[in-house]
């Protein structure tokens, strides 16, 4: 809650408010919650250089703002948020890799697939899906991890910093032309290992459950994953105000679903989602709502 990106900025703490309001429903009342611990810099170091993470303590200020690009802004507590994102996401991943649970969504801010090895952009500033991958290879043993992402801006962080990685699969769908301007259909990686669909201004749930159908399922799925983490962006709902995709809830329920039998075919079910995008508190809520419980198979 103390990321603060400034009055008027869409990626605000409402978004984890709605979350936790949502959750707070009876259908809920199963769902095993924690808080995040703090991330280390190990874990950070995995994905981004030493001289990265020092020029962010440099940046942080102690008051007020300090603006790294037009979308992106720190605050006193960014920093410390943006660790407590990768606690996170390492958290999970100890939990699902332990088989203590079967999968885990964490509501986290700052999001993180915009964040390149060392570029902060787009509200993001560690890369949460790549420390987590890095996590389940160096701390548990994974082999090969699939990373799904279906944000509505493309994770143009995550490909690069996969880009020549045989074991790490990243697959996005999204909405092009848009930010940041990468995710054609022609960027496939050093080992064929990037999946893109991108999808058009105006299209629906039957076009994205065509690109996920016809050319990322079965994609990972002969990947062969040892995890699946899911960057979890709800930003291609029809009442999101930052572009022009049109799902609904039943869209995502319906990816979460699909994307968890092929985890339980090929990786004992293991799957963590982390929270990227999504602007429209109403649109994050429900389909936040719609998503874990799915996670959760109800």
């Amino acid at each position: 809650m103390a990321h603060d990106n400034g009055p008027g900025h869409p990626e605000r703490p409402d978004r984890v408010r709605v979350i936790e309001r949502i959750l707070e429903h009876e259908k809920f009342m199963t769902l095993i919650r924690e808080q995040s611990g703090l991330g280390v810099r190990d874990q950070a170091l995995r994905v981004h250089p030493e001289s990265y993470l020092q020029a962010l303590e440099e940046t942080s200020p102690r008051d007020g703002y300090a603006r790294l690009d037009g979308d992106t802004t720190m605050s006193p507590g960014t920093l410390h948020a943006a660790f407590h994102a990768i606690g996170g996401a390492c958290q999970a991943v100890d939990e699902v890799m332990r088989g203590d649970v079967d999968n885990a969504f964490v509501a986290m801010r700052p999001p993180g697939h915009h964040a390149e090895r060392a570029t902060p952009m787009g509200f993001c500033f560690f890369n949460n899906a790549a420390v987590a991958a890095r996590h389940a290879m160096a701390a548990h043993g994974a082999q090969r991890v699939a990373i799904m992402d279906f944000d509505v801006h493309h994770g143009n962080g995550t490909q690069d910093i996969f880009w020549s990685d045989p074991n790490v699969m990243y697959s996005s769908t999204h909405e092009m032309p848009l930010y940041p301007g990468t995710g054609s259909t022609s960027e496939r990686g050093e080992y064929n290992n990037i999946v893109n669909a991108p999808l058009s201004a105006g299209d629906d749930g039957a076009h994205f459950r065509e690109a996920m159908e016809v050319v990322i399922l079965p994609r990972i799925q002969d990947f062969n994953p040892d995890l699946i983490l899911i960057s979890a962006g709800f930003d291609a709902h029809r009442r999101d105000p930052l572009a022009n995709l049109n799902l609904v809830e039943a869209d995502f329920a319906w990816a979460t679903a699909k994307l968890m039998d092929v985890a339980d075919r090929k990786c004992g079910g293991r799957v963590v989602s982390l929270l990227e995008g999504g602007y429209d508190l109403d649109g994050l809520a429900r389909s936040v709502a719609a998503h874990v419980i799915t996670l959760m198979g109800m």
